[in-house]
């Protein structure tokens, strides 16, 4: 997939890692980079073309398709972190995270799809976390939905694999963004996840893991997961 001349959608573009986004597809020479947020206003990246994009209303998500009919890579990195528990926690706050992670990011999909199968194929990067993998006290339900779109990911991968779309799944640690403000562990540099990820679209990698932990949570998976949470979490 090569990203010189290509057409971007960055969703959640206006802070963070979505702005790194935004900011390398141009350095790294595509032809157009859509930088989208619930507030457009927020967006002050020169070059891009901004929409305003909701990605919990199927509306707010029509409109964007139809704005932007000619993108190839589609970046699905519009998150939300609440710090909800799953039985003590609001349920108002799951369903936002769920509705967010999961059902958010597969209205993308599924209204971007065709776009990106007229287009060629195109690439698309979902933008998941170490969390997929594990569960952590008072991130309980943001670790649910991020499994759930880790799910959808793989899903989506087979789903889109006969119009030759590259699905692409991104897992992080900690990265030095609003979101992660106060947490007092070590942390990427966003724009080192965005450089890391777009490297991945590129060399056509299904799933880019950006650190040492996540590489560490993923090669876990293989073994008793007691050993796992008996053992104190380095986050």
């Amino acid at each position: 997939m090569e990203i010189s001349g290509a057409v971007a959608l960055v969703t959640g573009a206006n802070r963070g890692i979505g702005r790194r986004f935004a900011a390398q597809l141009l350095d790294r020479g595509a032809a157009k980079v859509y930088a989208t947020a619930r507030r457009p206003e927020t967006i002050d990246l020169p070059g891009v073309e901004v929409l305003r994009l909701d990605i919990t209303d199927e509306t707010s998500v029509a409109a964007a398709a139809l704005a932007a009919r000619d993108v190839t890579i589609l970046i699905n990195n519009a998150g939300i972190a609440t710090g909800t528990d799953l039985l003590t926690g609001d349920p108002a706050a799951i369903r936002l995270e769920m509705d967010t992670h999961f059902y958010g990011t597969l209205s993308m999909a599924r209204a971007f799809a065709p776009i990106l199968g007229a287009n060629g194929g195109g690439a698309m990067l979902n933008v998941l976390s170490a969390l997929s993998w594990f569960s952590y006290r008072g991130a309980n339900a943001y670790s649910a939905a991020k499994a759930a779109e880790w799910a959808l990911t793989n899903g989506i991968r087979l789903e889109l694999a006969d119009q030759g779309t590259l699905v692409t799944g991104l897992h992080l640690g900690a990265a030095d963004t609003d979101i992660m403000a106060g947490y007092e562990g070590a942390m990427v540099d966003p724009a080192e996840v965005a450089r890391i990820a777009l490297d991945g679209i590129e060399a056509g990698q299904i799933e880019v893991l950006v650190d040492d932990w996540s590489r560490f949570v993923k090669r876990s998976l293989a073994d008793d997961p007691a050993a796992f949470y008996d053992s104190p979490l380095p986050i």
